[in-house]
């Protein structure tokens, strides 16, 4: 039996792991690489395998990252089953026909130029067609019900705090001609605990091998009551100078959380209600998927809001907004407003458009609430970047940026760490979804509390499992 590692290995983006037991092939997370326009062509591409002999897809949750080349899959040849949650699986709905739309989109723009030129046409990486059939192979399958993966492999999903529906994966693979048995946990990305809306990660049964993420094992998150206090000060103060709140964030996950805690601050009186907006078709399609799946929810917000039937997502001012006519009139907007915006890390969509109209004002405001990838516009403002590029073009930053990072989804050191401690029988551990600074910063933490088979693989690594 094999273990090889192919994306989020040494990066945060791109997860791709291949399971080979008993003559079969099991990816774990089909994801898009996000970075640099180049390099992410370049990744996103090729497969180092063939698609047709993949066959079976398990599937962690529904961010990009871990979802995002499932179409492409499918075009070059994987038949096989997806296996998910019933949450990921009504997402990726969403999510993967999001994405197919901007991968037509960006193709028509840049064959446009093309054209002009006399070079020859690019093709999109998928289309929504490809996205279509993709979703047709997906399987939902509840928490905590254990299903049939391929012979010789069983599979159940255990709730991993990350976003609605995220799954921490626990695998078992009975080796018939050793009769033997191995258990294989699989964190997708690992959720942290007590952050509202959604329940904490649960614990894993017993795991010979245990593959973490390690997005944040360098550093610890600020206390979320920390966080909530920061943001209700940034409002305020983005308030009082009349100017533009503008937070890029995911589609899924960080909008539905800010919308929350905005709702709340509201309700305590801690902000003025004012007018905000959330400015992505993606994000109010999402957001009604989140409604339509209070299972997820943690008692908190079962009490406060689905047991009185209030709508966690919608209050006061609250707009969202999908028309491109009026996302364009957001630009001419006077006074001041929240704008929340996807892409999370400024990459493409209306987020830029924005950007582009309010970097330069001092009266606005800029709010990182999640990861940046390297080489990623994000990265740049969020490291105080004076001049950034959007479309083509040089841009002053003169708005105030700021940035949170307890707002992750993600697990800190602390909360690796704490959750690692839980899991029994590991013979060897393997850290992904960091970037390398990261994971060997984790590496050592790991090692100095005892832990001596830590591995940090690269992408086309491969291992043999005892």
């Amino acid at each position: 039996m094999q273990l090889e590692f192919i994306g989020a290995a040494q990066e945060v983006t791109g997860s791709k792991h291949l399971i080979h037991a008993n003559g079969k092939k099991v990816l774990l997370d089909c994801g898009m690489f996000q970075g640099s326009r180049k390099e992410a062509e370049k990744k996103n591409i090729e497969f180092p395998f063939d698609p047709a002999e993949i066959d079976a897809l398990i599937l962690s949750h529904a961010h990009i990252d871990h979802s995002g080349l499932i179409p492409l899959l499918v075009k070059r040849g994987f038949k096989g089953p997806i296996y998910c949650t019933h949450a990921t699986r009504d997402l990726c709905h969403y999510m993967l026909l999001d994405s197919a739309y901007i991968q037509e989109r960006e193709a028509e723009y840049i064959n446009t130029k093309k054209l002009k030129k006399g070079e020859p046409k690019v093709e999109p990486l998928y289309t929504v067609e490809d996205a279509e059939d993709a979703l047709n192979q997906f399987c939902g399958i509840g928490y905590e019900r254990t299903f049939v993966v391929e012979e010789g492999m069983a599979a159940c999903f255990y709730d991993a705090g990350h976003i609605l529906g995220s799954a921490l994966v626990h695998i078992i693979v009975y080796e018939k001609d050793k009769d033997k048995r191995t258990n294989i946990g699989f964190t997708g990305d690992l959720g942290r605990k007590n952050i509202p809306l959604l329940r904490d990660p649960q614990v894993l049964p017993n795991c010979d091998y245990f593959i973490t993420e390690c997005t944040y094992g360098d550093r610890l998150h600020e206390s979320i009551t920390e966080a909530d206090k920061q943001l209700i000060k940034i409002v305020n103060d983005t308030y009082k100078k009349g100017g533009k709140l503008i937070i890029p964030a995911f589609a899924v996950g960080r909008t539905q959380e800010i919308i929350y805690r905005l709702n709340v601050a509201v309700k305590n009186g801690d902000i003025p209600e004012f007018p905000i907006f959330v400015d992505s078709p993606l994000s109010g399609n999402v957001t009604e998927v989140f409604s339509a799946h209070p299972e997820c929810f943690d008692r908190e917000t079962y009490r406060e809001f689905i047991d009185n039937r209030l709508n966690p997502f919608g209050f006061g001012k609250l707009k969202y907004i999908s028309d491109v006519e009026e996302s364009k009139k957001l630009n001419s907007y006077q006074g001041p407003c929240i704008i929340i915006s996807a892409s999370g890390m400024c990459e493409f969509g209306r987020v830029l458009h924005h950007l582009k109209n309010n970097v330069e004002d001092p009266k606005n405001s800029i709010l990182m609430v999640g990861y940046m990838a390297e080489h990623t516009l994000g990265r740049r403002l969020k490291e105080g970047n004076k001049v950034v590029n959007i479309f083509g073009e040089s841009y002053s930053v003169r708005a105030s940026v700021y940035s949170i990072d307890a707002f992750s989804a993600h697990a800190d050191r602390s909360d690796l760490l704490d959750y690692i401690g839980k899991i029994k029988g590991m013979k060897k551990i393997f850290l992904v979804h960091g970037e390398k600074e990261q994971g060997l910063k984790f590496k050592g933490v790991l090692e100095e509390n005892g832990y001596k088979n830590v591995e940090m693989p690269a992408a086309g690594d491969i291992f043999e499992l005892e």
